[in-house]
């Protein structure tokens, strides 16, 4: 049996954190249930991003590496918006036969994806 039930939600480091609120809230459009706390939290549907500036609990900025996948209903779609609003992409959509695949940096340097399965799960 194991201890942890759930993954309540992802902390997301941040240096300037009224920069990535507004990335994360106007840029991305992800609702906020407490956008104007000192670590706001934005609902993705199954796990929150929790916005924490590291230097405000004693530790050091530093931005994820790893991408955060953001499911959308069209990658293509959606890149195209996000780039009319200034988002840079990290190359190509990708197609691994299974999901496509587009990345791209937050505001504050953390590794973000936009993402589709379009293949049923096994």
């Amino acid at each position: 049996m194991s201890v942890v039930e759930r993954t309540d939600f992802v902390s997301v480091p941040v240096e300037d954190m009224a920069r990535a609120k507004r990335f994360y809230s106007e840029t991305l459009g992800i609702p906020s249930r407490n956008l104007d706390a000192g670590f706001p939290e934005f609902e993705t549907g199954n796990v929150s991003l929790y916005l924490v500036d590291p230097t405000a609990i004693g530790g050091e900025f530093s931005p994820h590496t790893s991408y955060i996948a953001l499911r959308v209903p069209d990658v293509a779609e959606a890149r195209a918006q996000l780039e009319a609003k200034g988002v840079v992409f990290e190359g190509e959509i990708r197609d691994t036969g299974v999901c496509h695949m587009a990345f791209f940096r937050d505001s504050e340097g953390n590794a973000l994806m936009l993402h589709r399965r379009y293949a049923p799960a096994d």
